[in-house]
């Protein structure tokens, strides 16, 4: 889904109050936690102490089947709170947008130990005591004296010392205490200055909201949508587990506002209906709860969010600025059909605010409510069944609120440690601990994250590289040396451009990701941050970026950045030759087949390096001699034709040939002989320096291998000539990149 996202003060001002709410949350969790804790405290003792004594086991297996009581109370608790989620909705005060000109309380100024006086000394703990008989061995002192003047000297001695000691630990605290007070006031000062700096952000978030709030009253689109998205930001008093994500696109001409909404997992039922505790095993089971009343009380928990958001959006409207609102719930799960994460619509409603109004919310059944107006719900939501949604957000003209677009910032362009900050915030929104290093000089990692799971968190180091073209697999290598380096338990390569096969092969089975520059965008999106790659051309397409897969960037405009067909690239000298490589969809079989074209520049037989690589995820040699670009003849269906273009006089004089060749998609192992593939054909456009045949006609009948080179550029005294060749080579995309010297590890 494509726009700009809703990152304006509105958001700012949501995602705070979600924070603090978070904040709750954990504390709540914490003490939950403790007294669980003291509770099998408790019992251990209890066990313990009643081994031999039957008052004492009686009494312990009382308090286990307590425990036993209390998890079953619990999990009723939780089915009760799903059940009352409408309920608890339409308890909570309406959201009013004078709200969010309330100023931020101040946090209070809390020293800690700075705040603690050094404690002085005691004089009364130094005073030592008069000789006497016991002590000294001697009479009293005024016989002592008489009888032995060395017991008054020793004494006096003493008291000296004793004093002595007094007066240096007095002097050392009180420059202790000079010391406390001078950082005390230094700290305070600090405290003072960003007293006034969080002031003045207060005052100028107010003016800006202001702003935004005039732009709402006169039903500005980007302030609309802004204000809507910060009601559901901030919509609060859900259960714990319930995520908070949207994507918002308002209609100003129909008044309509158009939300996806992200809704729970089947998982957020309980799976286990009750606790009974087991005497002979003293154990605790857990009785299974019934799979159809697991699967009625989710289609509730679905019906009553939808009724639930569409409330909270109505209530907020004090400007009776919405006609009308389009909610489709989505969850994250696995689409069967490609095995991978997608969103699964499972409802969808259009409601209309008239027919809205009409309703008593507090006394329908959800499931019967939302299917009344209009409202679809997956037969089967369980297993992710979906529903059509009735409009998409991406649909509506204008923006969207919660993606990116064309005014979002070039990550490109960006300043590298801007760029490092944006990757921090993307991982400090996906629930890490996060700091960055860039000012710290904190070699091979920029950024570093913690994963707070007790059990499976540690450490997680994160290189983010600005890269319009291939990164090296040496820089996964190095990212790998890091990661063990520093003790993590995982590494992350984030960039602007994409990957070659080398480096996928190399992180095989290795805890590192890599995370190509289309993939940011979208995690970028998910999170509601902003960001791009390159400009957007006329057909909307995007100049400079890293293609994920050769053809996935629409067939519009060069989605991967490079001339149209039969076009010239800036900058050409109009001696543009094309190569048009074409192929049957599907296989005899009536299987879909995929195919990846490739270019290798190559002197006196080896690439050059590995960004004279062109493939699907580095779509152009860095002097733009060499483009590629694919297109689907259907929307879904597998590419099916792609081009590569060659403008000689960009070549770099080193290059003497560059090497065309295809393989079969490798994505799901093993991948497909090109036997299996049909109607493969080559037709060329030669410019005035290449000749070459017009048509050539691939045998690829009965041939085992995954890739095979259909032919090749070759310069031969200063003139360019395109040769067929028909070679199979073995191996896939990694057999071509080893055969022509591309770095895979």
């Amino acid at each position: 889904m494509a726009g700009r996202r809703n990152n304006g003060v509105l958001a700012v001002w949501a995602e705070a109050q979600r924070q603090e709410q978070r904040r709750e949350e954990a504390r709540w969790r914490a003490q939950a936690a403790e007294q669980r804790r003291w509770e099998r405290e408790q019992r251990e003792a209890q066990k313990t102490a009643a081994r031999g004594e039957r008052e004492a086991q009686r009494a312990y297996q009382q308090s286990r089947e307590a425990e036993a009581a209390r998890r079953t109370a619990e999990l009723d608790g939780r089915v009760e709170e799903l059940r009352g989620l409408l309920a608890a909705g339409l308890a909570r005060p309406a959201f009013r947008a004078q709200s969010l000109l309330a100023p931020r309380p101040v946090p209070p100024f809390e020293p800690g130990r700075l705040g603690e006086p050094v404690p002085m000394p005691d004089q009364a703990h130094y005073q030592v005591p008069p000789p006497d008989q016991a002590h000294y061995q001697v009479p009293p002192p005024d016989q002592a004296q008489a009888r032995n003047p060395g017991v008054r000297q020793r004494y006096e001695q003493y008291v000296a010392q004793a004093r002595a000691r007094f007066e240096q630990d007095w002097y050392a605290a009180q420059a202790a205490e000079a010391e406390r007070q001078r950082r005390l006031g230094e700290y305070h000062g600090q405290y003072l200055e960003w007293v006034a700096r969080f002031r003045r952000e207060d005052e100028e978030r107010a003016a800006r909201t202001e702003d935004s709030l005039r732009g709402l009253r006169s039903g500005e689109p980007e302030a609309v949508q802004e204000y809507f998205s910060a009601v559901l930001y901030a919509s609060a008093g859900w259960p714990e587990g319930f995520p908070h994500r949207l994507v918002a696109a308002w209609e100003a001409s129909s008044r309509q506002l158009v939300v996806n909404w992200e809704l729970p997992g089947p998982d957020v039922v309980p799976a286990t209906g009750r606790v009974r505790y087991v005497k002979t095993d003293d154990r605790e089971a857990e009785v299974a709860r019934p799979a159809t009343e697991r699967k009625a009380l989710y289609r509730e928990v679905l019906a009553q969010s939808a009724l639930r958001v569409v409330t909270e959006l109505y209530r907020a409207d004090g400007d009776g600025l919405l006609a009308s609102v389009v909610l489709n719930g989505f969850v994250r799960g696995i689409d069967p059909a490609t095995g991978r994460e997608a969103e699964r619509f499972l409802t969808t409603v259009t409601v209309d605010r008239a027919e809205f109004a009409g309703l008593t919310l507090d006394r329908v059944a959800a499931v019967e409510c939302f299917q009344g107006l209009g409202g679809v719900l997956s037969a089967r939501p369980e297993r992710l069944d979906e529903v059509r949604p009735d409009r998409l957000p991406e649909t509506v003209g204008g923006s969207v609120a919660g993606q990116g677009g064309e005014d979002d910032p070039d990550l490109f362009e960006m300043d590298p440690i801007e760029f490092e900050e944006l990757i921090a915030e993307l991982f400090r929104l996906r629930g890490f601990r996060v700091m960055t290093t860039a000012r710290s000089g904190d070699a091979g990692v920029d950024v570093v994250a913690e994963d707070l799971d007790p059990v499976t968190g540690g450490r997680i180091v994160i290189q983010a590289k600005r890269y319009r073209s291939t990164v090296s697999p040496t820089a996964v290598r190095d990212l790998d040396s890091t990661v063990r380096h520093h003790g993590a338990i995982k590494g992350i390569l984030v960039t602007t451009a994409g990957f070659g096969p080398g480096s996928y092969e190399y992180i095989r089975n290795k805890p590192l990701t890599l995370v190509s520059g289309p993939e940011l965008v979208e995690l970028l999106a998910e999170q509601g941050l902003r960001g791009r790659l390159g400009e957007r051309t006329a057909g909307g397409g995007v100049n400079g970026s890293g293609a994920s897969r050769s053809g996935e960037n629409g067939s519009g405009g060069d989605g991967n950045g490079g001339a149209a067909t039969g076009g010239t690239a800036a900058g050409s000298t109009g001696a543009t030759s094309t190569v048009a490589l074409s192929w049957s969809s599907r296989t005899a079989g009536g299987d879909p087949v995929e195919l990846d074209v490739s270019a290798f520049l190559c002197a006196s037989g080896r690439v050059l390096d590995d960004e004279h690589f062109v493939f699907f995820n580095n779509p152009q040699d860095p002097d733009g001699a060499v483009r590629l670009h694919a297109t689907r003849s259907v929307p879904g269906e597998p590419v099916r034709r792609a081009e590569l273009t060659l403008d000689t006089a960009r070549l770099a004089p080193a290059v003497d040939e560059v090497v065309v060749a295809v393989s079969t998609e490798e994505e799901e192992p093993p991948a497909l002989p090109l036997g299996y593939v049909h109607g493969l054909a080559l037709t060329g456009a030669f410019g005035p320096e290449v000749s070459g045949p017009a048509r050539w006609e691939a045998g690829t009948g009965g041939v085992p291998e995954t890739a095979m080179v259909v032919g090749s550029f070759q310069r031969r005294g200063g003139v360019w000539q395109f040769a067929p060749s028909g070679t199979p080579v073995p191996g896939g995309l990694a057999g071509l990149a080893v055969r022509w010297g591309v770095a895979v590890e």
